[in-house]
């Protein structure tokens, strides 16, 4: 049975899998122009290629991999440790001891010893050899037994670790993506600015040979031209930063070129049918979690269930309760088991091996209880407790945090909600207002002025209808995250 930890972390390796396959298709398309590539990425394959190179995540990842192996150095303290050992002493000199005359035999001491004399004696062959086996078996220790349980739930934090990390790069790459159509867009715009200002240009220096307007109006288009085109080059510029984000964010090289697909100007956040063919995959994912418009009454319940920074705390806690017992278990005796199986052998002269050898086996019973250490297992217990407070506050701080998000991010989806319409129409409205002045000065029935005024209006009507799509698809990520309901790990695909 596959338990939900694993579970998640299967699925993460999958969408590495996957996100590496489109990290390579994209690396191949680079590899065949210097300059632009034609590869349109999509925002779907912009989540899957950070979520399989972000180094937030690889990091996340070699995390859990690591705690896989703290499970088997865990259970490895509950197995028998067995050793060999072997030796061999080559006697040039025999070694002697000297003990009292009056002890040995009294045909072995030399005439005239007194009895108090020390004699020298030799104990040992010009051989010796000594090894075996020993086997020894904790059969008893309380910090062993609660390591075991403390090496799964360490698993789970880093389990848990790995999912908000995953939570927060798709984030950030669901932001990063929409600041680069935001600032596209922004380039766009002026050029659009610039193309009309060129085109009344042109058609009011037509007028001025043909009389119909004066010096005047033709210079103050061209110095509104000239005060356009820095704008257009900063413009560049932020397109450029843009991208640069949206690479790091994906894990990959700077230099490295492709276009992102989707039309702010195009995306309607209030109609129904937003799957188009060019803003359908964003729009896709905008809705995997859906967002109901709602002044008041928020709720923000359940979100230490979803939350990623709340489940990591959670099991910070489990995990910090089982070192609390593992501390106190430090006050019960340990109880260990160790057999021995040994060989020895003596020879003198020349080594026969072991050809005069004897065989010993003995099995000891170990029961160790420290009675008093100073106020140190005292003082482990009172730190390990005083941290388990810690994590509670920090949840505390958290959760509050947490909801605190939540509301920050639904009103900012409401304030985007209520303003749509409006933004919406002006943008028509603007729009139909430039091509009647357009018409009006053509039919000599308006002024240069009114023109300019209008395109001012257009302009505007378009930077803030762009605007108000990009801060609602951006709080829309930011509600996904603060709910703990990013898609991909924590609603259907």
């Amino acid at each position: 049975m596959v338990s939900r930890a694993q579970s998640k972390v299967l699925f993460f390796f999958a969408i590495f899998i996957v996100g590496s396959f489109l990290f390579n298709e994209v690396n191949a398309q680079t590899q065949e122009t210097e300059l632009i590539s034609d590869y349109e990425l999509t925002l779907d394959e912009a989540i899957k290629i950070a979520v399989a190179n972000n180094p937030q995540v690889k990091r996340a990842l070699l995390s859990v991999e690591d705690s896989d192996e703290l499970v088997k150095i865990a259970y490895s303290e509950i197995y028998p440790e067995i050793s060999s050992s072997l030796s061999y002493t080559k006697n040039f000199e025999i070694p002697v001891n000297f003990v009292p005359a009056i002890i040995l035999n009294p045909a072995l001491v030399p005439p005239g010893t007194a009895p108090e004399d020390l004699i020298p004696i030799s104990f040992s062959t010009d051989n010796s050899w000594q090894g075996g086996f020993t086997a020894t078996q904790t059969l008893f220790r309380g910090e062993t037994i609660v390591g075991l349980s403390s090496a799964t739930i360490f698993k789970t934090v880093q389990s848990e670790n790995l999912r908000a990390t995953s939570q927060q790069v798709i984030t950030q790459t669901r932001v990063a993506y929409y600041s680069v159509l935001a600032a596209l867009e922004q380039f766009r715009l002026q050029q659009t600015q610039i193309k009309r200002l060129e085109q009344n240009l042109r058609e009011n220096e037509a007028r001025q040979r043909a009389g119909l307007v004066d010096e005047y109006a033709v210079l103050s288009l061209r110095v509104q031209l000239s005060n356009q085109r820095p704008q257009l080059i900063e413009a560049e510029y932020g397109v450029d930063e843009a991208y640069r984000v949206l690479k790091l964010t994906l894990g990959l090289p700077l230099k490295m070129e492709f276009e992102v697909k989707g039309n702010l100007n195009e995306f309607d956040i209030l109609g129904e049918e937003t799957n188009n063919e060019v803003n359908g995959h964003i729009a896709e994912i905008d809705q995997m979690n859906p967002f109901t418009f709602q002044k008041s009454g928020l709720d923000s319940s359940g979100l230490d269930e979803t939350r990623g920074d709340l489940r990591v705390l959670d099991a910070s806690l489990a995990l910090n309760q089982k070192e609390i017992t593992a501390v106190k278990s430090r006050f019960l005796p340990t109880v260990s088991a160790t057999y021995n199986l040994q060989w020895s052998a003596a020879e003198p002269d020349e080594p026969t091996f072991f050809e005069n050898s004897a065989r010993f086996q003995t099995l000891g019973l170990n029961i160790s209880l420290p009675l008093f250490q100073g106020f140190k297992r005292v003082a482990d217990v009172q730190r390990v407790q005083i941290a388990r407070k810690d994590l509670e506050e920090q949840k505390r701080a958290a959760m509050l945090n947490a909801q605190n998000e939540v509301a920050s991010a639904s009103e900012d989806l409401n304030r985007a909600f209520e303003t749509a319409e409006a933004r919406k129409i002006a943008l028509q409205q603007a729009t139909e207002g430039y091509e009647r002045a357009q018409k009006r000065l053509e039919n000599g029935l308006g002024s240069q002025l009114e023109l300019t005024d209008a395109e001012v209006q257009v302009r505007q009507a378009e930077v803030n209808y762009a605007l108000m799509v990009y801060q609602y698809l951006t709080a829309k990520a930011e509600y996904d995250l603060a709910t703990g309901k990013v898609p991909y790990i924590d609603t259907e695909i």
